[in-house]
């Protein structure tokens, strides 16, 4: 029986492995297109150089720290296109801010704005047909950055070819028309936009307008015209799709009704009126953009290939004072420890604030910056870890508390005076595998405001992790007015706990 399952197994085994193993259509033709620039003469072309002109030189930035508020200035800008839409994201899914989008992005193309969609494949969940069905639009062109063969079996396709397959195009960032620009931590999902009903990802993006949305868009154009970028038309294999016009007759009503129900929503809040009615004061300020070249997925890591990161250490290292950073994924490595040693023994506070074992959705991820908790604090910073339950702490800001929150926040707030913001998390995937995306701004009265924001919410919406006497972590908070201890890993549950343990094989260079 043995030999016989051997002799079984071991062919159908091979043969998995022989048509699992596809590679993706790479040298699939495809044309070459850059930004459209013709657009001063569009609605938001006039209205940008009508604020550029009172400030020569500058961009203008608005925070976008509310989903709701994210997800209809997206909106609001597809509905005011006239020329373009480049918008380029790690991931997107089939529900209903992936559908709204949709949606909006196929009216703007009805009026003949032009529609570029890039998309990283990996954790992108709209099936190819869905893609397809819009990429038969004139106006509207679908790629995917970096794909998976869909030949054979997926899963084999990305373990044979695990050494491309495995890095990914991080960057987030939408322009329209050239002249506006939203780029931060956010995708195209529920989630990411306050459409769950009990979990949230608290995020952040920046509203960009001026001639910041010009270096927006030559990155994007960068990234449209690599090698790795694959048309839609790649995939359609002499599939028996329904033209778009059909698809359309019959589209589920009550989805769509849903879709436009959120659409209401998004556009009703006070904020995306005021931007509307263009009686939002933009912060201006000198600001420039930096992404990873996306040569990096195809290259030996190296320090010439880490591009964003080199540039955020360097202008951490010039600070004098102050540096908060928020990031979700966290993992320092011995490096980074000494780093952050650096920047302290130069007297500048260093306040970083990541995800609990409670809130984080990648148990692993928080295997592996557990262990350099003691590290650390020895270093001299202040570490914070997020509370599941913080939007249940009273806020004016805060229209819903949640069960529970993960945090997906990138940012660095410099001196009161710079802004980071972007793709990069502070682990490395992203300092090594990934390519990134950001951008720095230099102005003063925002960063104070957030940085003031950010200190008065801290001490509830996160807990201090410090040593006790006896060199023992602990996690401070407060909670309902009181300040509470806790001796272990707060908020999460035995199986969890036991989860992180056993993800402790995991590599720490794959996380």
């Amino acid at each position: 029986m043995k030999h016989l399952l051997s002799r079984t197994l071991v062919p159908i085994l091979l043969a998995l492995l022989v048509t699992g193993c596809a590679t993706a259509p790479l040298d699939f033709p495809k044309q070459q297109s850059t930004v459209i620039v013709d657009t001063a003469d569009t609605f938001l072309g006039k209205e940008v150089a009508q604020w550029v002109a009172q400030h020569p030189g500058k961009s203008g930035f608005y925070p976008l720290t509310d989903g709701l508020d994210a997800l209809g200035a997206r909106l609001a800008l597809i509905d005011q296109a006239e020329r373009a839409i480049d918008a380029q994201y790690f991931l997107m899914k089939p529900d209903s801010a992936g559908r709204l989008f949709s949606i909006k992005l196929l009216e703007a193309a009805d009026r003949g704005v032009r529609v570029r969609l890039l998309l990283d494949d990996i954790f992108t969940t709209v099936k190819d047909d869905a893609f397809e069905l819009l990429n038969q639009h004139p106006n509207i062109e679908i790629r995917l950055f970096n794909p998976i063969s869909r030949d054979g079996v997926y899963h084999l396709n990305y373990l044979g070819h695990f050494k491309l397959a495995n890095r990914r195009m991080h960057n987030k960032s939408f322009t329209v028309d050239n002249q506006v620009s939203i780029v931060g931590g956010r995708n195209i999902a529920d989630e990411y936009f306050e459409l769950l009903s009990d979990a949230e990802f608290v995020d952040f993006d920046m509203l960009a307008v001026g001639p910041v949305a010009a270096e927006v868009s030559i990155t994007f154009d960068r990234f449209w015209n690599h090698k790795l970028s694959i048309p839609m038309e790649a995939f359609e294999k002499n599939k028996k799709l329904p033209d778009l016009e059909t698809a359309r007759a019959n589209a589920d009503q009550a989805a769509y009704d849903a879709s436009q129900s959120i659409y209401g929503r998004a556009l009703g809040s006070p904020l995306i009126q005021q931007l509307i009615e263009d009686s939002v004061e933009l912060y201006p300020a000198h600001s420039r953009v930096i992404t990873d070249d996306p040569d990096k997925l195809l290259t030996k890591v190296s320090d010439e290939q880490k591009i964003l990161i080199t540039a955020l250490a360097r202008t951490i290292s010039e600070v004098e004072s102050e540096v908060v950073v928020i990031t979700p994924y966290f993992i320092p490595g011995k490096d980074g420890v000494e780093y952050w040693r650096s920047v302290t023994q130069k007297g500048v506070r260093v306040v970083i604030v990541t995800n609990s074992l409670a809130t984080n959705n990648h148990v692993p991820v928080h295997s592996a910056y557990a262990r350099y908790r003691h590290d650390m604090i020895d270093a001299g910073v202040e570490l914070y870890e997020v509370r599941v339950d913080a939007s249940k702490e009273p806020d004016d800001d805060i229209k819903t508390a949640y069960d529970s929150l993960t945090l997906h926040t990138k940012g660095v707030v410099m001196d009161r005076r710079f802004i980071f913001v972007g793709s990069l998390n502070l682990d490395p995937r992203s300092i090594d595998i990934n390519t990134e995306f950001g951008m720095f701004i230099d102005n003063a009265e925002l960063s104070g405001e957030m940085a003031e924001r950010f200190f008065k919410r801290l001490p509830v919406f996160a807990y201090r992790v410090t040593e006790n006497e006896k060199g023992k972590l602990r996690w401070t908070s407060v909670i309902d007015g009181k300040e509470v201890v806790e001796k272990s890993e707060p908020q999460s549950s035995r199986w969890r706990r036991f989860k992180a343990f056993l993800s402790r094989v995991v590599p720490e260079g794959q996380l």
